[in-house]
Order: C-alpha cells, then structure tokens, then sequence
C-alpha cells in the first residue's frame, strides 16, 4: 500500500481543496488510467475513495480535489481542516471502475461540481489521443465551479460551461444533448445523482457499454432509470380518503384536482417546497431534496411515486 505525502495544497474554489501527493519515500508511484481513484486511510480512522484528476499514466505525483461537504461524517472535513502540507497518508494502488473507452469516436462529458475530477483525466487522454470529444462542466457559478480557467486554456471551445445559479432549468439539456448518439458516441458523466439519472434516461437506447457513469454520492438506486410509472393507491390518513395515481400523473396532479392545496414552485424535486410527511408504505423517491433519513418519513409528491404493489398513506 503506497504511502503518500501531501506537498502541494490549494483552493481553486470557495469549498474545494486540491491536494498534491507524491511518493513519500521518493519513488515512483503506481501508473493509473483516466477515470481512476485511490482510497486514502484519514488521520481520523477513516477512508474514503478520491478520483485522480492528473493526466493518464504520470507516476511522479497523484492530484485529487475535495469538497468540503455540508453533511460531512468525517471524510472532506478531516481534509479541509487537518491535512497539511508534509503530512502521510496511506494509500491503496489506483483502481478504476469509471475507465475511459479509447475506441470510441466520439465522446460526451457531462461533470457536475466536484464530478469534474475523474472528467479532467479523461479530456485529457482524449485530447492526448487525437480523439473528438465535448467536455460539459455544470457548476451554480463561474466562482464554484473549480478548474474552469485551467480547463478553458486546455480545451479550447471543447469545453462548454453550463452555469445554472441554482435553478436547474437554466442548467444543461441532457435530454436533448443525448437525443441524437453521434457515430461512435460514448456518454460519461459524474456528478450529483439527478444528473446521472437524466443521461442514463435520456441515452436509454444507446448500445449497451457506452453510457458510462460514477456516483459520487448516493446509491445506484438514486440514478436508476425510472421505469416505475405504474398507476398506485394513495391514503389521506387525516381525510379517511384513497385516491388513485394513474401512470400518467403525479401524486400532486391528483391532489390538486381533488381540491387539495400544496405548495409548489419547480416541479421538479428540487427545492423541497411540496414536502408531504409519509406515514407508511414503500415510496419510489425521484427527488435530489430528501435525505436518506427524510425519506423514512417524508416525500416530495411532485415527482415522487410508489414502488411496486405499494400504497402510500399521507398525512393529509
């Protein structure tokens, strides 16, 4: 297991701190391949998995970027807060389950915030190999989003940037971007969970093997295709009612027409304004509101819908 030293630390962005390592006994360090990480055993007992952004292949140091985290458990904050320049921290070998298709003719990349990491290593193996490929980097502004000087130098107009201020509807058309596969096209994207959802819904029909994408938080089933749109019963537990959601229509749509009001601003699940307490039953949350725990006893009926076979009771 390497062990690494810290030499180099900056803030290219209010919450990100890029770290600098090399070998802490002076020699070379495992090669890697874009899209790789290391996982890094922290002073304060704990480990956590950091992509490499550094080009493909260099063995004199390894570079990773890491955003402070509002709910941090130990991993970004431990970073921010105690790593300092000269320490040590042991390392595992670079592994990679986010590899980069070198056969491809065309490919996209979509990064969101943080998400840029692992894409930095893949624009520029893509640009080392001579190859045609479009960099989208999605951040809420120009002050947040890490590297874009850097990356605009390198890239030219192959890197676009897709600045939202926080309103998701001013921020990138997945579904149109990914409409249409180009000859040879492969997708990557990383970032939050409601972006990877929108690639791997929009390029459904793409070939297997060439939608590619790494959650940096989450679980898998926070990026799944949607395909759970069947019709399912929902209880008013305070109003003694069952109402019916139709496949077509959302939890909110059927309220609403039944003359119950709910506060709603996107639409969308993204500003947590349609909250609604859940008292029972398996909810399919499609949200990037909730936390796991809120989930337990909240949904947002704008989007949200149940699992299979389930009825949800309301507090309405």
């Amino acid at each position: 297991m390497p062990a690494l030293k810290a030499i180099h630390i900056d803030q290219p962005a209010p919450r990100v701190r890029r770290i600098e390592f090399v070998a802490a006994d002076g020699g070379s360090l495992p090669g890697f391949t874009a899209g790789a990480h290391v996982d890094l055993e922290l002073g304060n007992g704990e480990a956590r998995s950091y992509s490499l952004l550094n080009d493909q292949g260099e063995t004199r140091h390894y570079v990773i970027a890491v955003l402070r985290e509002a709910d941090s458990k130990g991993g970004s904050s431990w970073l921010h807060d105690h790593l300092r320049e000269g320490d040590v921290l042991q390392s595992s070998p670079p592994a990679n389950h986010f590899a980069l298709s070198e056969a491809g003719e065309n490919s996209i990349l979509i990064a969101g915030g943080i998400g840029v990491t692992p894409v930095m290593s893949m624009a520029a193996r893509l640009k080392a190999l001579g190859r045609s490929y479009t960099f989208f980097y999605c951040a809420r502004s120009r002050e947040e989003a890490a590297f874009a000087f850097e990356l605009g130098e390198r890239h030219g107009d192959r890197l676009k940037l897709v600045l939202d201020g926080g309103d998701p509807a001013r921020g990138l058309d997945v579904a149109a971007l990914l409409a249409a596969r180009p000859p040879g096209g492969h997708v990557y994207v990383c970032g939050p969970s409601g972006l990877i959802r929108a690639a791997r819904e929009a390029a459904r029909d793409w070939p297997k093997g060439t939608v590619h994408h790494e959650l940096f938080k989450g679980s898998e089933a926070d990026v799944a295709i949607r395909t759970n749109d069947g019709a399912f019963d929902i209880v008013l537990k305070r109003a003694g009612r069952t109402l019916r959601v139709p496949a077509d229509r959302t939890i909110l749509d059927v309220l609403k027409a039944e003359g119950i009001r709910i506060k709603t601003l996107c639409r969308d699940g993204v500003c947590g304004t349609c909250t609604v307490t859940l008292v029972s039953g398996k909810a399919d949350h499609r949200d990037d509101v909730l936390s796991e725990d809120e989930r337990e006893t909240a949904i947002q009926v704008c989007v949200s819908r149940a699992m299979p076979g389930e009825t949800l009771v309301l507090d309405l």
